[in-house]
């Protein structure tokens, strides 16, 4: 019991100090009660017994006057359908705004044909202004049929900028209007785009939808996962593809006041028992956010696929893996020009050496041996993984094109040095007998002078 007590206090420590940011970047008179409080009780560094309700999870309270509903704090309004109420706001960015080093403006004028190529032509001749940007804030991380989405973000692009329309549930009973509002926003789009959204939200979302007896609205949507470009165009150069990640590392982007991932379901839920929407403002934010980068990261991953030799790809790690990309694609001659511009720049060792590899692969099945030779030779010239197949790939070129098997077995014999493989030793074994075979046989050149004299 002592050890949980801890954690759910080091917990509340964590969400105090979040909230205190999120007071500082919003200034509003209303967080100064909320922030007297938590004040107070990180002073404390500790909850007694009396002060922690281990059944409900019970935060430290703030007095009467320091409660705020969601009408009283969150401009927007309450929003009546045929299935209930539910509450809704929107976010604006105006387009003279910069989202890190992203213009939010640039995002009106992205060409109609930028997600055909990473969609596989799905995608063709949709303007950006029929593109929602979805992202979802729900209780749970598993799934299943009791995880809820309890704050559902849509972004859209406008002349004027970009917004961001949340569609939130107070308490449970309001879902069902919540996802028919929800149903009716998405009416104009015909392009969904998330990130992970092809394996959790639209999952999660259609789960709701039918428990709550209502036809799912994306049946007639070509869904745009960003994730498997990002992936596919960043996984060489870091270690996460995460979109916070992505939004720091790309975008440049420090968030300040916003809600740890992990702790949005705790916040949702003191929340419906408090009714204090103070505790969820960075919630909203974590959501508005998330969905402004997914639209920045959408004007920079895909136009790398459209157009790889003119993608602004400065990294080589991004060069090879748009190289990658392109091989499977077909596209071998643009493969190799972008394979070479990444070993000419600066690669970590690992991804050059594998680069080199890859290459010298390519110019072989162009046909470009001399190419592929003098990558091969370099590679077997220094310590990397790719060394002993690089003798290997020398000794079945010597072997098998140049018949040069005296070159073939000295390939094979350096690989062993390094791997003294049984299939190494079968190579060593035939080429000697091939060199045995073809040497000239004593007296064999003295019979073949008698053979001419009895012809002549």
């Amino acid at each position: 019991m002592t050890e949980l007590q801890e954690q759910l206090a080091a917990l509340r420590r964590r969400m105090a100090r979040t909230l205190d940011e999120c007071a500082e970047k919003y200034e509003k008179p209303r967080l100064t009660g909320l922030s007297r409080s938590l004040a107070a009780a990180r002073e404390a560094e500790q909850y007694d017994d009396a002060a922690l309700d281990l059944d409900g999870f019970d935060a430290p309270r703030s007095s009467s006057e320091d409660r705020f509903h969601v009408e009283e704090w969150m401009p927007g309004e309450e929003v009546e359908t045929a299935l209930g109420k539910h509450y809704e706001t929107e976010t604006f960015y105006a387009r003279h705004r910069r989202h890190g080093n992203a213009d939010i403006g640039a995002l009106a004028d992205l060409p109609e044909n930028l997600l055909e190529t990473l969609s596989d032509g799905a995608v063709r001749g949709v303007p950006p202004h029929e593109w929602a940007f979805l992202d979802t804030e729900t209780t749970g991380l598993a799934g299943g049929t009791g995880t809820c989405a309890f704050l559902v973000g849509v972004g859209r692009i406008t002349p004027e900028g970009f917004r961001v329309r949340q569609f939130f549930m107070r308490d449970y009973g309001e879902e069902a209007s919540s996802l028919d509002a929800l149903t009716r926003f998405l009416e104009p789009f015909r392009v969904l785009i998330t990130y992970n959204g092809r394996s959790f939200d639209q999952p999660l979302l259609e789960t709701r939808y039918r428990m709550n007896r209502a036809r799912p609205p994306f049946e007639r949507f070509v869904h745009f996962d960003l994730l498997y470009g990002a992936r596919r165009l960043w996984k060489l150069r870091f270690d996460s593809c995460r979109l916070v990640d992505l939004e720091n590392r790309i975008l440049g982007v420090e968030r300040h006041g916003d809600a740890p991932g992990a702790l949005i379901p705790y916040l949702y839920f003191e929340y419906l028992r408090t009714q204090e929407i103070a505790r969820l403002v960075p919630v909203f934010h974590h959501n508005a956010t998330d969905i402004l980068t997914l639209a920045c990261l959408t004007a920079i991953v895909p136009l790398a696929f459209h157009d790889p030799s003119n993608a602004p790809a400065r990294h080589g790690a991004e060069m090879a893996a748009l190289a990658r990309w392109l091989r499977e694609a077909g596209d071998l001659d643009q493969a190799r020009t972008l394979f070479r511009r990444a070993i000419n720049a600066k690669l970590r060792d690992d991804l050059l050496f594998r680069t080199m590899w890859d290459l010298a692969a390519l110019e072989r099945k162009l046909e470009c041996d001399a190419a592929a030779l003098e990558i091969w030779n370099d590679l077997a010239a220094c310590k990397n993984p790719f060394r002993v197949k690089a003798h290997e790939e020398l000794a079945k070129y010597f072997e098998h094109t140049a018949k040069d098997y005296v070159r073939a077995l000295a390939s094979t014999r350096a690989a062993l040095v390094f791997d003294d493989s049984a299939e190494l030793r079968k190579r060593e074994q035939r080429l000697m007998r091939r060199m045995e075979s073809a040497a000239p046989k004593p007296g064999r050149k003295k019979s073949g002078r008698a053979k001419k004299v009895r012809q002549a």
